[in-house]
């Protein structure tokens, strides 16, 4: 069983703190007692006593880490720790892309240059993992990408699917979290876009190369795929600067 250490946290002894001080306390509990994703945070009148902060601030506190996923809130339960994912993150940045409105893509050209570098940088490593079972799968995927996209129908769920297929052999929780995070930017800031036609019969060819370059097991080969592949979002950005 584990022993928790419930002496008064660093500053604990100043009255009323901030709630910023709060949450800092509590981010410094769960590290003091080494607590992990999924475990019984105490309850919230031991927890005031451990923090040195009133119900209130404790409330906010929690508030404030729900919020970013450091804490998990289960009505009728407790709290627990939270499985820390990238959530905030790509809130943030969402909103930031959806407020440069038409006149600047300054955000979602980044979110672009992050994605495309992050797999392009990890082109050997995916070529070395990726077995027969994943090759299939990223090919099923580009297969029902182009079904869809022949009946005009929307293929965001796949593509998803795809670029995680592609990363998910890499056995990096955080890579899988990084790229989500930026494809769910991506996806929620491009819509303010001015896209052609026939961008997406190019999308759905693009992902075709990347399902050959990683087939033909030449690192250089898919990192020039990669690179074809978010050719046309640049081109997009290019046009909406152009106005």
């Amino acid at each position: 069983m584990t022993t928790i250490d419930a002496s008064p946290l660093r500053g604990q002894a100043r009255p009323g703190p901030r709630r910023q001080e709060v949450v800092a306390r509590i981010k410094e509990y769960v590290l003091r007692n080494r607590l992990k994703p999924g475990d019984l945070l105490p309850t919230e009148v031991e927890l005031c006593e451990a923090v040195g902060a009133s119900r209130s601030s404790v409330r906010e506190a929690v508030k404030i880490l729900s919020a970013l996923d450091i804490v998990e809130v289960r009505h009728g339960h407790g709290t627990f720790v939270g499985r820390m994912s990238l959530n905030a993150l790509v809130e943030s940045l969402a909103f930031r892309g959806l407020l440069s409105g038409e006149e600047d893509h300054h955000v979602l050209g980044q979110v672009v240059d992050v994605r495309q570098t992050l797999e392009q940088g990890l082109a050997a490593e995916i070529i070395e993992v990726l077995d027969a079972d994943h090759r299939s799968d990223l090919a099923a995927l580009a297969d029902q990408m182009a079904e869809l996209a022949a009946r005009g129908e929307d293929f965001l769920a796949v593509d998803r699917a795809f670029h995680l297929k592609l990363m998910e052999p890499l056995g990096n929780d955080l890579i899988l979290q990084l790229t989500e995070a930026f494809w769910q930017v991506q996806a929620i800031v491009a819509p303010t876009l001015r896209t052609d036609p026939e961008d997406r019969a190019i999308t759905v060819q693009r992902h075709r190369a990347i399902v050959d370059a990683v087939t033909g097991g030449d690192p250089a080969v898919l990192r020039a795929a990669l690179a074809e592949h978010y050719a046309p979002v640049r081109a997009s950005l290019a046009r909406a600067v152009r106005g």
